[in-house]
């Protein structure tokens, strides 16, 4: 993932919350610009303030490089309640979502 990359997948995850890049800043401990840099493609955060940002989003630093996940966190207990499905109710689950993703 590069720079660019980053940058996009940081700011849908962001927006995804419905926080601001201040708040967001701030709220990892860094001043009020900091995410917005990032998001602007001027820096990239060491891998401290990296997991600072997944932990803030709620997400595990491999959820945060899946671009084709927009939910992560959401997708993530959706998998787990799965998990605690019986095979008949898995298989009318499984098929709901078949028919959607069609």
């Amino acid at each position: 993932m590069f720079n660019e990359d980053f940058a996009h997948r940081l700011s849908q995850l962001r927006a995804g919350m419905g926080v601001s890049a201040r708040d967001m800043s701030l709220s990892i401990g860094q001043n009020a610009g900091y995410i917005n840099s990032i998001e602007n493609k001027k820096s990239l955060p060491s891998m401290t303030v990296f997991l600072s940002i997944c932990d803030y989003l709620g997400i595990a630093p491999s959820e945060f490089f899946d671009v084709d996940s927009k939910h992560p966190a959401k997708l993530r207990g959706v998998i787990e309640n799965l998990k605690k499905l019986d095979e008949r109710q898995f298989c009318s689950i499984a098929s709901i979502i078949a028919d959607l993703a069609s």
